[in-house]
């Protein structure tokens, strides 16, 4: 297992010198508990070693404090196996599910793609017919198109980020709000996008792919009605964890984990011309606010409208 004989370990070398430099302190201290049990200790630990040929074995080290009749320490007995193999293949196999979901993060952002290149071709075959042009039905494929592009940017994102099942939600906010502005910014209105997002912030595909829809929606709606008559606006976009004393313990990492439970506001707002004061919340008529409210519930969130100085949803949910 170490490529040292018996006689090796008695004369030449020490046990340390061949752990590897960054296992030794763990090991240390699990050998400390058992040590400073006032019963019999029992330990499993796994570690790495350097073979005499200067390769890394892994080996797992089951040790046991066996106590006398008068409760000390009689003697202390271990046993070590070589579970090289075993890691190499977990290894391996955990590099082939990563290929794996990245292949198929990929290839369903490719098939929305070719989803949203069908929409545009039908809404082509439209365009040019006069008695339809400027119709709800064009404005319908053009909304559907924006709404498969949203969650095709999710997939993307995830592919290029190297990330299997979270995302870093505000670099996605970013990169899907110049996407629609690319869309929907036309003729002479000098609109600009504020974004105010807190950086890191990770949510798995159940949060993100119905909060990706809603920012969607809601930024679209906002460049297309917002500003009629005006030549300038501007569109803000604010994430950010809700302030409280259990929020600001949190700190967010890499991923999720360290941020579910965490309660989340999203604002979306603009200073435009308003909505109009017959506009129900809580029974929108247009299909993209019912798809809002509808997702909120999803979230288990809740949704306000603030009508002054323009118009500004609020959504406040929790992290799953």
């Amino acid at each position: 297992m170490t490529g040292y004989n018996e006689e090796d370990f008695m004369f030449r070398i020490k046990w340390k010198d061949i752990i590897h430099p960054d296992d030794l302190t763990f090991i240390l201290k699990e050998e400390e508990k058992i040590r400073n049990s006032p019963f019999a200790g029992y330990g499993d630990i796994e570690f790495r070693i350097k073979h005499r040929n200067g390769r890394i074995r892994c080996v797992n080290e089951i040790i046991q404090k066996i106590q006398g009749e008068n409760g000390k320490a009689e003697f202390y007995q271990g046993t070590i196996y070589d579970v090289t193999d075993r890691k190499e293949t977990e290894k391996f196999l955990a590099n082939i599910d990563t290929a794996r979901k990245k292949e198929i993060h990929h290839r369903i952002k490719n098939n929305l793609q070719v989803i949203s290149s069908l929409l545009d071709l039908q809404a082509e075959k439209f365009n040019n017919r006069k008695c339809i042009e400027d119709s709800e039905i064009l404005e319908a494929f053009r909304e559907s198109q924006d709404r498969v592009i949203s969650m095709a940017l999710i997939h993307e994102e995830l592919y290029k980020s190297g990330g299997l099942d979270t995302l870093n939600f505000s670099s996605y906010v970013e990169e899907l709000g110049e996407s629609l502005f690319r869309t929907y910014r036309l003729g002479n209105v000098d609109t600009r996008l504020n974004l105010d997002l807190e950086e890191n912030i990770f949510f798995n595909m159940d949060t993100a792919v119905p909060l990706g829809i809603i920012v969607n929606e809601l930024v679209s709606n906002s460049l297309k009605y917002a500003f009629a008559g005006r030549d300038n606006g501007t569109i803000r976009i604010k994430l950010c964890r809700e302030k409280s004393q259990k929020n600001k313990d949190n700190k967010a990492g890499n991923n999720n984990e360290g941020l579910k439970g965490i309660n989340f506001i999203l604002k979306v707002s603009d200073n435009g011309i308003g909505v109009p004061e017959s506009f129900d919340l809580e029974n929108p008529g247009s299909l993209g606010m019912q798809l809002v409210t509808t997702l909120v519930d999803q979230l288990e969130g809740e949704l306000e409208l603030n009508r002054g100085n323009g118009t500004e949803f609020t959504i406040r949910f929790t992290a799953a």
